[in-house]
């Protein structure tokens, strides 16, 4: 009997939230080599220790490690704390600020504490690629940058546009996909996870690794994650990031906030849910058999118990549903009545969300209003909303909104 479960199985987890697999009759073939010979595929990812702390986005391609863990097979968590000298460029319109050596090794001791909230620290094997990398002479440099020529490494996106707009590309920036490239040969990785912003570097590891002589990697890339402005890519400097360290009240309370778009990917990319659990769960919301505010509450308190123990997730629920919930039927709320053809929105039984907030006084200016809803700080009821408009059912209506800390009980009269 074999030691790992069938291809099928495998696939069905593996490809849970992929984006793209390259080759994915590959990937099926050396499944099934591993299956037959008994022996586990490698399977790495890599991370620059650039900052000191991990968010949920960071999370999902540990996640899919994780996958992978559970499935047998050995997983290679890479700090790349050389390649952070470097500092990846992808994604970016203008060079990146070196880090010290001393600010790398300190992100890369918390990295390893917050990983083991997912990964199993007696299935994980962590590496530093400054264990190959810090040894190469001048000579390997040459070596491996003569696989690769100036237009290939234009080819990628974010050099592209620099190189068009006549802004300067650095010569080390050109070098990180070829180090990270060389990882796979080191650590022969069958398999190498990324972002889909990754691809370029990702590829290159299939390069090297042919040069080599070795089998070339599969590359398996996830999505990127939105935050919580549900527009952009989570991150702390844009503040719309959620970080694994914070407290379970945070942690919940800023997970109700994301859209109801919005959570279905964090359903598929954040969570152990099957992708077969996911699509009836969403058929139940359709349907109304489940409503979607019970969706995303039992989303907020799988992610939130899966940092925190059970007990701190069932007590930020509890605290949310206390704070927000019960208010929406709260008495004591400053009533307004706005007459609904002022706000009227183009198509019928819709309202303006920025003039509707700025007559009801809990904006200064419908530009103010407008960016509050960007930014996801008005809920109706206790929704966060952030279109411009808002369809009515009926006419008169009264709704509870609330703009940061501020809610009063808009009636919207005929």
């Amino acid at each position: 009997m074999s030691m790992f479960p069938s291809l099928e199985d495998q696939l069905d987890l593996i490809t849970k939230g992929a984006a793209e697999i390259l080759p994915l009759d590959a990937l099926k073939e050396r499944i099934q080599q591993s299956i037959a010979a008994g022996k586990p595929m490698r399977i790495k990812a890599g991370f620059d220790p650039t900052a000191p702390d991990l968010h949920l986005g960071h999370t999902v391609l540990i996640r899919k490690l994780r996958h992978f863990q559970q499935l047998g097979h050995t997983v290679i968590f890479l700090i790349g704390d050389s390649t952070a000298l470097i500092g990846d460029p992808t994604g970016r319109n203008v060079t990146r600020k070196p880090l010290t050596p001393e600010q790398i090794a300190a992100n890369a001791e918390t990295y390893k504490e917050q990983v083991f909230k997912i990964l199993d620290p007696e299935k994980t094997e962590v590496r530093y690629n400054s264990e190959w990398l810090d040894k190469l002479n001048y000579y390997d440099m040459v070596r491996l940058l003569a696989q690769f020529t100036v237009s290939q490494m234009l080819e990628r996106e974010d050099f592209h546009k620099r190189f068009d707009a006549e802004q300067p590309i650095a010569l080390h920036e050109m070098i990180y996909p070829v180090a990270q490239g060389y990882d796979s040969v080191e650590l022969k990785s069958d398999v190498e996870l990324g972002g889909t912003d990754q691809k370029f570097n990702l590829m290159r590891g299939r390069d090297l690794q042919k040069h080599f002589g070795q089998p070339q990697q599969i590359v398996l890339m996830v999505p990127i994650l939105e935050g919580l402005d549900g527009v952009q890519k989570m991150s702390k400097s844009l503040n719309n990031a959620i970080g694994i360290h914070e407290p379970a009240s945070e942690m919940y309370g800023k997970l109700m906030s994301i859209s109801d778009e919005l959570m279905w990917k964090y359903w598929m990319l954040l969570t152990d849910l099957r992708k077969s659990e996911i699509a009836q769960m969403q058929a139940d919301v359709a349907s109304g058999a489940l409503h979607p505010m019970q969706a995303k509450k039992n989303l907020a308190h799988a992610i939130t118990g899966d940092f925190h123990s059970a007990a701190e997730a069932d007590a930020a629920a509890e605290n949310w549903t206390r704070q927000f919930q019960q208010r929406e039927v709260a008495n004591d709320l400053e009533e307004v009545t706005v007459e609904y053809s002022s706000v009227a929105g183009a198509d019928a039984n819709t309202v303006r969300m920025a003039k509707l907030l700025a007559q009801a006084g809990l904006a200064g200016s419908g530009s103010e209003a407008t960016r509050k809803l960007a930014e996801g700080a008005v809920r109706v009821g206790t929704e966060v909303h952030r279109e411009a408009t808002l369809t009515l059912e009926s006419l008169p209506v009264r709704l509870t909104l609330r703009l940061g800390k501020r809610a009063k009980a808009v009636t919207v009269a005929e």
